[in-house]
């Protein structure tokens, strides 16, 4: 309670919050609030590429669907994304980072060299290549992009467990006999759970952009899901002509990872205030 109210003292992260949330609302109730949820799917040559208007808010794409509730139908796809690659990303490099981090001899040492495998590749390239190598499509990019995120998650709990194992409160527990799974799970990884938490909101706005990409590129989502990178790919043989094609499912990718990463500079700050945003 007292860190959501330090937050919500922070104006930059008030906003980012509210940037979350929104999203969130609107991912929730999409089919209620998209004007044209039926529609979103099928093709209206005939009302193809119309500027935005009283009907059309967002104006209409290529093949005549209203952008605007494309739009909303893809800020869910985009969420799910997100929540998925996030989660099983935590959910390989959270136990990697707790036994490199708390046994020191050969085990870590294969364990993090993995790791520095994994971060050694670029991200987006190391995803393109595994979309390349696996069928096209939405699965695909949150299965590559969870494959090529789990190393952050390591490195970070990797520093936080050895940072603890050498407190007190750790000798404390080894010395009235706590096993080490129970010192782990109940002590150790709850103390780094700041840390955690902040790279995951960081790693949610990272993972919608990359996620764009890679359906910009062709890898991610296929049509005629409402992905927003799909759709700014699908405008560029449109333009300048079709301004509002890419410019809105633009301005909703922009929105939504603003939100997470002022969102996770707001909870890094509260974490460690020595790392605060300059205010000058």
């Amino acid at each position: 309670m007292i860190a959501l109210k330090r937050l919500l003292r922070d104006r930059v992260a008030s906003f980012g919050l509210a940037l979350v949330l929104f999203a969130v609302l609107v991912a929730l109730f999409a089919p209620w609030l998209a004007p044209y949820p039926e529609d979103a799917f099928e093709s209206h040559i005939l009302q193809r590429l119309r500027p935005p208007s009283a009907e059309f808010p967002f104006g209409t794409d290529n093949l005549g669907r209203d952008i605007l509730s494309r739009v909303i139908l893809g800020t869910r796809s985009a969420l799910v994304v997100a929540v998925a690659v996030v989660g099983a990303s935590l959910a390989i490099g959270v136990p990697v980072g707790l036994v490199a981090g708390w046994r020191d001899g050969w085990l870590s040492d294969l364990l993090m060299r993995v790791t520095d495998v994994f971060l050694a590749v670029p991200q987006l390239i190391l995803a393109l290549a595994l979309g390349q190598l696996l069928a096209p499509g939405l699965t695909t990019a949150m299965l590559a992009l969870a494959l090529t995120y789990w190393p952050f998650f390591a490195r970070t709990v990797y520093a936080e467990t050895r940072r603890l194992r050498g407190a007190l409160f750790v000798d404390a527990l080894a010395g009235i006999g706590a096993s080490t799974p129970r010192i782990l799970l109940l002590h150790v990884l709850p103390n780094a759970a700041p840390a955690i938490l902040i790279r995951a909101t960081i790693g949610m706005g990272f993972t919608i952009l990359t996620a764009a990409l890679l359906g910009f590129l062709g890898v991610g989502a296929a049509p005629p899901d409402p992905d927003w990178g799909l759709a700014v790919a699908e405008a560029r043989q449109h333009l300048p002509e079709a301004w509002w094609f890419p410019t809105f499912p633009g301005l909703a990718i922009l929105l939504l990872v603003l939100g997470f990463n002022l969102l996770g500079d707001g909870l890094r700050d509260i974490a460690d205030p020595r790392l605060r945003r300059s205010r000058h």
